[in-house]
């Protein structure tokens, strides 16, 4: 007989080896956790596979399936983890497993219950995501060093948005602040070039997962 609580499950989507494409661990050979679900409907959303289904894993099982991999570095992602209570539980075991850990979260839901060994990297979003009233600016205090805040940008006015935000809330004292093109929205040259014009203190990025694989699950 089963008797697995359900506390200790997570619906998952897909656990896959690939290339950390962004942020500061961008290169790196990455085990990917996607957590399935997500209240949020960003318009340029690459992951929409991700909002239903998925099957429900024990933790145990997860993290053996992480440690099968063989590398250091885990990005528990989604849809949105930690619409999942049991994903604050799931990121603690893997700290604990020896894993360099990130979480890519949409910054709408608290992230104060996030282990303290854990990377949060927040996606703020712009008004050119339709979800800019989502942002939960609370967790911005909660910021150390070892996060980082995203701004995945559609055009000029999110540009100037982002600008006004960082200075706003001196996020670049607080964490690595990466500002990326939306695929298909706004040039990445474009975007470089304000960036460099402004001498803004954020970091240019591209997605090195969509170059090399474009859209691919699992990749």
């Amino acid at each position: 007989m089963n008797t697995q609580l359900p506390q200790d499950r997570l619906r998952i989507t897909e656990i896959f080896l690939s290339l950390q494409g962004e942020a500061n661990a961008a290169g790196w050979p990455t085990v990917f956790v996607r957590l399935t679900g997500c209240p949020l409907r960003c318009q340029y959303c690459d992951t929409a596979y991700a909002f239903h289904g998925g099957q429900w894993w024990e933790i145990d099982a997860i993290l053996a399936e992480v440690a099968r991999h063989g590398v250091r570095h885990v990005c528990v992602t989604g849809g949105e983890p930690l619409a999942q209570k049991r994903c604050l539980d799931l990121l603690r075991r893997l700290c604990d497993a020896g894993h360099d850990v990130s979480l890519e979260t949409s910054g709408a839901l608290d992230i104060a219950g996030v282990d303290p060994r854990v990377s949060r990297v927040v996606d703020l979003k712009t008004p050119g995501s339709a979800e800019m009233a989502r942002n939960r600016l609370e967790n911005i205090p909660l910021l150390t060093a070892r996060d980082q805040v995203k701004f995945v940008l559609c055009g000029r006015a999110d540009y100037e948005w982002a600008r006004d935000m960082v200075a706003e809330h001196g996020l670049s004292a607080r964490c690595d602040v990466l500002f990326s093109p939306s695929k298909g929205q706004l040039e990445a040259r474009d975007l470089a070039d304000w960036i460099v014009a402004d001498r803004l203190p954020v970091r240019f990025q591209m997605q090195l997962h969509k170059i090399l694989w474009n859209d691919e699950p699992g990749r």
